[in-house]
């Protein structure tokens, strides 16, 4: 049985990795099915980013011919939760670039 999952996340739109132990436990072989599974989905990211700021391009639409006071509130709200979910893929994009560090170091 192994001791780590991917398990999707709706909000990013991607599977991230759910790690039973510190990375230090894991034998050589086991870090590399992780890196391995996490690479793949890693690549998904800089597209869910892109579609991302394709929906805050929307919305900035939507806000710039918006005169309703409670429509231009909920639009904004959009837009940072947007904005929120792409700064979160940023930090899971530069993940593999910290376990590829502790791996040579």
């Amino acid at each position: 049985m192994e001791n780590y999952r991917f398990v999707w996340n709706n909000r990013l739109g991607i599977s991230l990795p759910i790690l039973d132990y510190d990375w230090d436990y894991y034998a050589e072989s086991e870090r590399m099915r992780i890196v391995e599974q996490w690479e793949t989905i890693r690549g998904t990211i800089p597209d869910r980013i892109i579609a991302l700021e394709q929906q805050i391009q929307i919305r900035q639409a939507q806000l710039f011919d918006e005169d309703d006071f409670e429509i231009s509130c909920t639009l904004n709200y959009d837009i940072a939760e947007l904005a929120s979910r792409i700064n979160d893929l940023h930090i899971w994009y530069r993940i593999n670039q910290e376990i590829e560090s502790r791996r040579h170091s």
